[in-house]
């Protein structure tokens, strides 16, 4: 070995020692061989057999020996470190390392930056760019993807506008991957709109960000604005991924657009990706969001593999259309294809007890998921079970069951009994548990409009308008009630004594037609839906064009009779109503499926299958 050392030159010295000794302890025999080699030789030597360390252990263990040889505090050395301990995501390894340097380089602060964002470790991220900013440090084009890719994790919209305001003054705003991460935090953060002036500025578009474009639509509620940015992808000669045709599919489901969901489902068998568990599982739950519940099924006993998300959209599907018996045994099944069950699928199994009216049922399941599968119940399975007694009448055991929670209950909890209140009219327990909520939440908009609805209930109009007042104050502006039908692939929207749509006048024809066979079918208005202190002839007259109703006429005028209409409400179906498409699916021989925010709502010769338990 002296031989060697002594035919070579200090330059290629190093290289040949790296060539020949590829790990920690060859690497010390070989230094040990020649105890006149100069330092800033062995920390070339270090740095060159860093790059053929292929496995942790053997980092650490080359790591421990420059301590032997007096280079831990050496700063070239530990940035080489810390950027390994990255590459083999040991993000904390590097961190230690990171903060024993005394002044790390750019490029070192840029990798710890993309190391925590990659580890999910967000907040840490954005900290460590914070940090780097008030040293008067500029990340690079690397590094802002990172960053924002931290923000769009946190749902953190003002430090990615701060971001994009540094990356806009770094000359990194027309980088593609930049770019591309802006559009992902935005659309993340639901400022779809921003996302999209982002997206409409890029000279060159990748699919990464047509992706997050059509997710940031789809999960931001823009379900049409979905739909047409799918068709523009596809114009534009981009092949759509998993994540878009997932997005699509959520967007079908959620307008209850039937027809286009067909459409695509063809798409995903055209394209292969039929047999994806996601996407089959997002076919069959879109199918059950537009009433096709049979066909859901069939899809789902066809689905090779399925998964517990497969199994709990299924279980889930039979509960948002009242049939809970059907979402038990389905439950049973999975648990004896030994599918273990998680807190999601206790929530689909005890939301389906409460809109069957499974009290005892829903209580032992509710027992089951700890004293049997010792799964910790989570706020989700709380808050169904409090639906469960309060729409049974037990709004008592409710209390008692909130007060009893390991966990500090949430608004949603308390808007579930409070929602109790309303059908059971318990005015006192109301007033209690709104003012809780008001605290809770003052500016969430359904909560003061339960209130006033138990109120007008009991026309108690002084308190109707001090609750309005309070919404004004707080700025709980209410959500204005809408209701989707598809006809000739288009899906068209109605609001409440809508008269924007083209066929308004042939629309207040119809259901001005339908009053009198009502009428003598016993339908009798029920004007307590009416918020308004206004005389019973104007609140029936005003009853008489919600949306739902003018969707409902909209499809009586532009279907063959005999055509099942599917409707799609974004709030509950009022009780008036109800009761008013039980008697016009008997008048005009019709199945109306009505999908309101909470469930299904099948309508057939005078009868709904709620059994009007909802």
């Amino acid at each position: 070995m002296r031989t060697l050392f002594n035919q070579l030159t200090p330059i290629n010295l190093a290289a040949t020692l790296c060539n020949r000794f590829s790990n920690s302890n060859h690497l010390c025999t070989s230094i040990s061989a020649s105890p006149n080699l100069p330092i800033n030789q062995i920390a070339h030597i270090i740095c060159c057999v860093l790059q053929e360390c292929t496995s942790f252990s053997c980092l650490k263990k080359t790591h421990a020996k420059i301590f032997a040889y007096g280079l831990q505090y050496d700063s070239r050395i530990l940035t080489k470190f810390a950027i390994m301990y990255v590459s083999f995501n040991r993000i904390d390894a590097a961190s230690i390392v990171f903060e024993d340097i005394p002044n790390p380089c750019s490029f070192l602060w840029n990798v710890m930056i993309r190391g925590f964002a990659t580890d999910g470790r967000f907040l840490s991220s954005l900290e460590l760019y914070s940090k780097m900013m008030e040293k008067g440090l500029k990340p690079d084009k690397f590094a802002f993807p990172f960053a924002l890719k931290s923000c769009a994790g946190l749902s953190d919209l003002q430090r990615g506008k701060v971001i994009h305001q540094h990356l806009v003054c770094c000359g990194c705003s027309n980088d593609l991957f930049v770019d591309a991460a802006l559009v992902d935090m935005y659309a993340k953060c639901g400022d779809i709109e921003a996302a999209r002036l982002v997206f409409d500025k890029m000279a060159v578009r990748d699919l990464v960000s047509w992706t997050s474009m059509i997710s940031g639509y789809a999960h931001n509620g823009y379900n049409s604005e979905t739909l047409g940015f799918f068709d523009l992808m596809r114009s534009s000669g981009v092949i759509p991924n998993r994540v878009s045709i997932l997005s699509v599919l959520l967007a079908c489901g959620n307008l209850g657009a039937l027809r286009k969901g067909e459409w695509f489902h063809s798409y995903v068998i055209q394209t292969g990706f039929e047999f994806d568990i996601l996407v089959a599982t997002a076919i069959m739950d879109m199918y059950s969001k537009c009433g096709s519940l049979d066909l859901a099924r069939c899809l789902f006993d066809e689905t090779a593999g399925k998964d517990l998300v497969c199994w709990s959209a299924m279980i889930a599907s039979y509960g948002i259309h009242g049939h809970g018996r059907k979402a038990i045994d389905l439950f049973d099944q999975m648990v004896k294809a030994g599918v273990r069950p998680s807190h999601v699928t206790f929530t689909c199994v005890l939301s389906a007890c409460s809109h069957s009216g499974l009290l005892e049922e829903g209580k032992m399941y509710f027992q089951l998921m700890t004293e049997e599968f010792v799964i910790a119940r989570k706020l989700s399975n709380y808050a169904c079970m409090v639906d469960l007694l309060g729409r049974a009448g037990q709004l008592s055991e409710a209390v008692d069951l909130i007060e009893n929670m390991p966990v500090e209950p949430d608004a949603s909890i308390w808007g579930s009994l409070l929602g109790a209140c309303r059908i059971h009219n318990n005015l006192d327990l109301a007033e209690k548990i709104a003012d809780h909520l008001f605290h809770l939440d003052p500016v969430h908009a359904g909560y003061h409009v339960l209130l006033s609805n138990i109120y007008a209930a009991k026309s108690r109009w002084n308190e109707v308008e001090k609750v309005r007042k309070m919404m004004a104050r707080r700025g709980a502006n209410k959500i204005q009630g809408f209701s989707l039908v598809e006809y000739d692939n288009q899906v068209h929207k109605f609001g409440v004594g809508d008269r924007s749509h083209p066929q308004w006048e042939k629309l207040y024809a119809k259901l001005e037609e339908l009053a009198a066979p009502m009428k003598h079918l016993g339908y009798v208005p029920l004007t307590d839906f009416v918020l308004h202190d206004i005389e019973e002839e104007a609140k029936e007259a005003a009853l008489s064009y919600h949306s739902e109703r003018l969707a409902i006429a909209f499809g009586l005028i532009n279907t063959s009779p005999g055509t099942t209409l599917r409707i799609t409400k974004n709030l509950r179906i009022c009780g008036d109503c109800h009761n008013a498409i039980k008697l016009i699916s008997k008048i005009v021989n019709r199945v109306i499926l009505v999908r309101d925010m909470h469930r299904f709502h099948r309508f057939e010769d005078g009868v709904c299958s709620c059994g009007d338990y909802w």
